[in-house]
């Protein structure tokens, strides 16, 4: 009885134990380490299964006949097996853990070993680089030293130049002096060149035709007024004797178109700051005109507040029968209004000639004057074309020029205000300030503008 006892101990353990060993194993198969060779296990798993299956049904006939002999079918190898391939999983694992717990060493170790290769790979091709780089920069350099040179010897012969004109006649300054002029303010109807004798002046087109007989009455006006104010800067002889002098504009603009009125009123102006600031030889000036318009442009003056500054008077005259009197006024009596110019943009039938002094004035009045804010600034905000036409609205309020509101002079083309007024409003709008445009534009606001394109 002992003996059958234990047999049956021996059968209930050995299936208790084999249950739990595959018990253990099923659950490792159910969540695999990442580096465990899953199928093999499975194989390994089967097979020990049938062992036991076997074993047991063994163990059950023995404890029928406790006398006879049973031999088990030996579980040591696939044991082994099954434990060889957990400690494979688990050396992985280690390594694995080991590597991630040094992940910045590890990845810089490999960035390290990639260059390497890299570099070794591409050796020749960077030596060649460098070579045809290192040569590449001493041309460059040597062709901007070549440029500097040429630069600065083309600056010294211009230098010479206009020396030996001064020796060998008097009339070059003034020619030099009235083409600078025409240059400088984009006029393209004619220039002044030196006459055959060499002692006097001719105008001529820009084909070098003479001008003469094809001169407009404008144009006369102009070449006039343009020679009159070169001798305001000097004498007619290149001798340089000067003497101060009081100079009297007699409506200078009579005739002349929307260009060339803003041309004179920009020298005048210019001369009124000469006089402010006591340099050359005008000591006072007067400015005689019917021209209202022409009288805007030639006293705008953003300094001045509710009264005329002190070194200027505004007069009017009047003539009552044969009569005439001078009203005098405190302030200047053509004044502009902020909306005035406002509804200048709004409406779709604007003057063409008109609009780019009216936009100037907004910009200047808005960011200039009330909001403290230079032009550079604005202008930055542009690329290409763009800032170029920004450039060109600003530089009218740096020369303190304007055109003038008159639809008798001749008007610019519309593709050219369109351009004009698309970059105006997007100076607002990349400025921040595009509810002020919003609101002043009012009901001639349109939401979706198409982008700015440059002329």
């Amino acid at each position: 009885m002992a003996d059958s006892k234990q047999v049956d101990d021996l059968a209930a353990n050995y299936a208790t134990e084999a249950a739990r060993v595959q018990q253990q194993i099923s659950v490792t198969i159910a969540s695999p380490p990442k580096f465990l060779d899953v199928e093999k296990l499975k194989a390994e798993k089967e097979l020990l299964a049938a062992r036991i299956i076997v074993n047991n049904q063994r163990l059950a006939g023995k404890k029928k006949e406790a006398s006879q002999v049973v031999e088990l079918e030996p579980l040591g190898n696939v044991c082994t097996a099954i434990s060889t391939l957990i400690d494979v999983a688990n050396t992985q694992v280690t390594a694995h853990n080991k590597m991630v717990a040094n992940l910045a060493k590890e990845r810089a170790t490999l960035t390290a070993q990639v260059w390497k290769f890299v570099l070794e790979e591409l050796k020749t091709d960077l030596a060649a680089f460098k070579t045809a780089k290192e040569g590449l920069d001493k041309a460059i350099t040597s062709i901007k030293d070549q440029i500097t040179t040429a630069t600065t010897e083309k600056v010294k012969k211009e230098i010479e130049i206009r020396e030996l004109e001064k020796k060998t006649t008097s009339i070059q300054p003034t020619i030099d002096g009235i083409n600078s002029l025409l240059l400088s303010f984009g006029f393209q109807g004619f220039k002044l060149a030196k006459a055959a004798n060499g002692t006097s002046y001719k105008l001529v087109r820009l084909d070098g035709s003479d001008a003469k007989a094809t001169l407009s009455e404008g144009e006369k006006t102009f070449v006039t007024f343009l020679y009159f104010y070169h001798l305001l800067k000097g004498s007619e002889s290149d001798s340089g004797m000067t003497t101060d002098r009081i100079v009297v504009f007699d409506d200078p603009v009579s005739s002349l178109d929307s260009d060339i009125l803003f041309i004179v009123s920009s020298l005048i102006k210019g001369l009124f700051d000469e006089v402010r600031a006591g340099t050359g030889y005008v000591k006072q000036i007067f400015v005689l005109t019917h021209n209202v318009y022409f009288h805007k442009e030639v006293t705008y003056n953003p300094k001045r507040k509710d009264v005329a500054m002190k070194e200027e008077t505004f007069w009017i005259v009047r003539k009552s029968g044969l009569i005439s009197k001078l009203d005098k006024h405190l302030t200047n009596p053509i004044k502009t209004s902020y909306e005035l110019l406002w509804a200048e943009v709004r409406k779709p039938e604007r003057s063409n000639i008109a609009i780019q002094n009216t936009l100037r004035r907004i910009l200047e009045n808005y960011f200039k004057i009330l909001g403290g804010i230079e032009f550079d600034g604005l202008c930055a905000m542009f690329e290409g074309k763009e800032k170029i036409i920004c450039k060109s609205l600003c530089s009218w309020v740096h020369d303190g020029s304007h055109y003038a509101h008159d639809d008798l002079y001749v008007s610019i083309e519309d593709t050219m205000v369109d351009a004009y007024l698309k970059v105006f409003r997007a100076i607002f709008e990349k400025s921040g300030h595009s509810a002020h445009y919003r609101m002043m534009m009012a009901d001639a606001f349109v939401e979706d503008t198409p982008a700015v394109m440059a002329v």
